[in-house]
């Protein structure tokens, strides 16, 4: 595997296809012609094919397709984008200013004859590391959870880049080999973005600026590890997470393609399997067993002073991110799927899995209707056709209500975890720490078999 002689710079995509952007600067800024912006408010828009840079007193300071402005003073120039969205297509989705170091750079959509933009942050990735270990999770996180998440984000991001990335593989692909007919098999990659290298939300993983990763025990964390990455057969490690894996993480083909990645592999989320309970969750009454129960696991706690120690502000907001439930009516289901799959089925007679992960995680769903039946996977697009944003998980039993006509009214989704469940448990990562389990421990027990090595020297 390669070995960098310095620190790499990631180009963070903050906002996407927009018709404009407000922003402060705060310090001095230039453009690439030299010409000086001085501190204030700025307002970026797209006329046609172009972007253009407004003052406060409403004049026209630059206009360029691809334009970038820079601290003149790295140290202590920074802006503030205003109001970025976060946790799109999500239930905690919202706006949010944030405030970031580095360069920002506007890029014009030639394609889009409305006109719209892109603003990208551009800024060395252990400066961008230490706002994702403190958007992930929180700032106020035990050291040993920062120092994790710090090495688990750092290789999943260089996982993503030239010249380590792994092999390009498409994303929101439809039906592909071995998909029946009367079948919609959909999953999406994390590296479709053009452009920029990654995404600030939780697409790719949440990067919400300078603001949230001021703490000693982040800019420790980051210190520590700096450039320490996960390697598997000196290999470097795709470490995909989520919140909270229910108690059993999942393996890499349940939520992307059809691939055999031995370091994303099911685990249970504990010391030892407990009793009471029976493997494989891909058995349909061992999935309904485990996921009605409340087994013993890292990630299964409701402490709130753990809880608000560990996750972000508008994270807490969620409390049954282990065992959830939601319970939709005939209409609103009929609706949902309409307007999510285009299926236009009648009265829902039945949702039977056809297809789980070992985390019990469905892969295929059959819907089946009165007028129409359609087996829908992988476990996003389950989740996405079965709520306005999306269900925490798709590791879930089917509780149909009363039947009415030749139809249940209503179904209920009993569930467990948050997320697809593969690699690290933040959740149970976070239990991990506080149970006084180092970081090594806790890289070992989510992704077997990988190694720890330092793919660029710390910055002088």
């Amino acid at each position: 595997m390669l070995t960098l002689a310095q620190e790499p710079t990631v180009a963070v995509g903050l906002m996407i296809g927009v018709p404009e952007a407000g922003f402060d600067l705060h310090g001095e800024f230039t453009d690439a012609a030299g010409e000086r912006f001085a501190p204030g408010t700025y307002l970026a828009r797209a006329v046609a094919a172009q972007v253009e840079v407004v003052d406060s007193r409403g004049s026209v300071r630059a206009s360029a397709p691809d334009l970038t402005l820079m601290p003149r003073h790295a140290e202590d120039g920074f802006f503030t984008v205003r109001a970025v969205t976060i946790g799109v297509g999500f239930h905690w989705e919202r706006r949010q200013d944030q405030q970031f170091s580095g360069a920002i750079r506007f890029k014009a959509d030639s394609a889009d004859a409305r006109g719209s933009l892109t603003v990208i942050n551009q800024v060395p990735i252990e400066t961008y590391l230490a706002s994702v270990i403190s958007s992930e999770m929180s700032a106020t996180s035990h050291p040993e959870l920062l120092k994790t998440h710090a090495i688990v984000s750092r290789s999943w991001l260089l996982a993503q880049l030239e010249p380590w990335r792994l092999e390009r593989r498409q994303s929101g692909m439809t039906g592909p080999a071995g998909a029946r007919a009367g079948e919609l098999i959909r999953w999406y990659s994390q590296e479709s973005h053009a452009g920029f290298d990654v995404c600030a939300d939780d697409h790719c993983q949440r990067y919400q600026g300078v603001t949230r990763a001021t703490t000693p025990a982040v800019s420790e964390a980051i210190r520590a590890t700096a450039g320490e990455v996960l390697t598997y057969d000196d290999g470097l490690c795709d470490a995909r997470f989520s919140k909270s894996c229910g108690g059993m993480t999942e393996e890499y083909r349940a939520a992307w393609d059809d691939l055999d990645v031995p370091y994303l592999r099911a685990e249970y989320d504990g010391p030892s399997f407990p009793p009471g309970y029976a493997l494989p969750l891909t058995n349909e009454a061992h999935a309904e067993r485990w996921i009605l129960g409340s087994p013993p696991a890292f990630c299964r706690t409701q402490d709130p002073g753990i809880l608000a120690r560990v996750l972000p502000d508008f994270d807490q907001e969620t409390v049954d991110f282990f065992r959830w439930r939601v319970t939709l009516d005939q209409e609103e289901l009929q609706a949902l799927l309409l307007s999510k799959l285009g299926l236009d089925c009648g009265a829902v007679v039945e949702l039977q899995p056809m297809e789980r992960g070992p985390s019990g995680r469905i892969v295929r769903l059959a819907v089946i209707g009165e007028r129409a039946s359609l087996v829908v996977g992988k476990e996003l697009e389950i989740r996405r056709a079965l709520s306005p944003s999306h269900l925490y998980s798709s590791a879930f039993v089917v509780q149909p209500g009363a039947r009415r006509a030749g139809a249940p009214e209503s179904f209920t989704l009993v569930g467990a975890g948050w997320g697809h469940g593969v690699g690290l448990c933040q959740i149970g990562a976070a239990l991990m720490a506080e149970g006084g389990r180092s970081s090594d421990e806790i890289l070992g027990h989510y992704y077997r078999g990988g190694q720890t090595r330092r793919l660029y020297p710390p910055r002088a």
